[in-house]
C-alpha cells in the first residue's frame, strides 16, 4: 500500500483526494494545512490533520501531493524531498527554471520519485492523436496550432490574493496554457525558438490575461499558441490542431477532448470514424489525476520513472518562460540558453 499526504487543501486537493481514493493499493493518510478550517474538511476519518508540513513528514506517508499556490512549489517540494517522500507536484511545477532544477536536483539527491501534474495527456483524444504520431502517420510534420480560449472572470481572481500575481500564480500562459504547451512538446518534439506577444487587456490582474505566440520546433515544423481567460461569457474552445504531409487532426470543445478532424492518408473513412466514435461514447475517459497518481503508484512499485516526470515538467515551464521573455524583450528567444545545466 503507497500512503499518500497532501500538502494545500483547496480547490484542486479535491482532485487529489478522489484519484488516491479510486485506486487499489493507494491511501490517503494525512493532510495539511495552515488554515484549520480547509484543513477540517479533508481530516476526516482515518485521515490525519496536521497543520505543520514538518509534522506530517514525521509520519509514514510515502508520497506527498503538493497542491499550494504555485510560488510555494518548490520550497515544499524540496522540503518533502529531504524528507524522503516522493513527490507529486501541481502545475506549474515552479514559476521560474531555477527553481525547477532546485527541485529535480533535490529529488535527485535524495532517490525520490517526482511527477508533475500535466493530466491531459491521459484523455482518449490526446491518447488517439499520439498513437498516430508513434505510427507515422502524418507523414512529415508541417505546423501546429494550440488554443485557449477561456473565461476566468474578475471575480475569479478577486477570490484569493495570489491569484493573477506573478510571485505566486503566473497569468494565462503559466496557470492555463502550460497544459496546451506540454501538449505541443509531447507531439511536435523540442523547440529551438519562440517569439510572443502578450497583454494584460481586460482582467485587474499583475500578470497577462492574453498572449499570442509563434514558434520553431528543432524538426523545422511550425507553431502558434492563443491563450486568452478573456473570452465572454465562458469558456469557449481548447484546441490542439496538427498537420503533416500525410494527416490532419484536430482536438477540440471547450476543454480540447472530442475529434473534430481526422484524416489520414493510410486510414479509411470507416477507420477514422470508428475512432472518433469511440472518443465520443467516453471522451473524458479516467480522470487526469487518477491517471497521474496510479502512474506514481505503479512508477514507485516498479522503481521507475513517472512519465510526466520532474524533466517533463520543466520542458513546459521553460516553454513559458521563454514566450514570457520574448514577451518582455520583443526578440525571439532561443531555447537552448534556457536548458538544463
Amino acid at each position: 500500500m503507497i500512503r499518500y499526504g497532501i500538502v494545500g487543501c483547496g480547490h484542486i486537493a479535491k482532485k487529489h483526494v478522489a484519484a488516491i481514493g479510486a485506486i487499489e493499493g493507494a491511501k490517503l493518510v494525512a493532510v495539511c494545512d495552515t488554515n484549520e478550517g480547509r484543513l477540517a474538511e479533508f481530516a476526516t476519518g482515518d485521515v490525519q490533520g496536521f497543520t505543520d508540513l514538518a509534522d506530517m513528514l514525521k509520519t509514514d506517508v510515502d508520497v506527498v501531493c503538493v497542491c499550494t499556490p504555485s510560488g510555494l512549489h518548490p520550497q515544499l517540494t524540496i522540503q518533502v524531498a529531504e524528507a524522503k517522500k516522493h513527490v507529486v507536484v501541481e502545475k506549474p511545477m515552479a514559476l521560474t527554471l531555477e527553481d525547477a532544477d532546485r527541485m529535480i536536483d533535490a529529488c535527485e539527491k535524495n532517490g525520490v520519485k517526482m511527477a508533475v501534474v500535466h493530466p491531459n495527456r491521459f484523455r482518449p483524444a490526446v491518447i488517439e492523436l499520439r498513437r498516430q504520431l508513434e505510427k507515422e502517420a502524418f507523414g512529415k510534420l508541417g505546423h501546429a496550432n494550440a488554443t485557449v480560449r477561456w473565461n476566468r472572470n474578475q471575480a475569479y481572481y478577486d477570490q484569493a490574493p495570489w491569484r493573477g500575481t506573478k510571485a505566486m500564480d503566473g497569468g494565462v500562459l503559466m496557470n492555463q496554457a502550460i497544459h496546451n504547451m506540454d501538449l505541443l512538446l509531447w507531439m511536435m518534439g523540442d523547440v529551438e525558438e519562440v517569439s510572443s506577444y502578450h497583454a494584460t487587456r481586460i482582467r485587474n490582474i499583475e500578470a497577462e490575461d492574453t498572449s499570442v505566440s509563434v514558434m520553431k520546433f528543432k524538426s523545422g515544423a511550425l507553431g502558434v499558441l492563443e491563450a486568452a481567460v478573456t473570452i465572454y461569457p465562458k469558456n469557449l474552445e481548447e484546441s490542439l490542431s496538427l498537420f503533416g504531409e500525410k494527416g490532419t487532426a484536430i482536438i477540440g470543445g471547450p476543454t480540447a477532448n472530442r475529434i473534430k478532424e481526422w484524416q489520414f492518408e493510410e486510414l479509411s473513412k470507416e477507420e477514422a470514424q470508428q475512432t472518433i466514435q469511440r472518443v465520443d461514447e467516453d471522451p473524458l475517459g479516467t480522470p487526469g489525476h487518477q491517471c497521474i497518481i496510479q502512474d506514481m503508484t505503479d512508477a514507485i512499485m516498479e522503481d521507475r520513472t513517472p512519465i510526466v516526470s520532474g524533466i517533463e515538467g520543466r520542458k513546459a515551464l521553460s516553454l513559458v518562460i521563454a514566450c514570457q521573455k520574448a514577451a518582455e524583450t520583443g526578440q525571439p528567444v532561443k531555447m537552448s540558453k534556457l536548458e538544463r545545466k
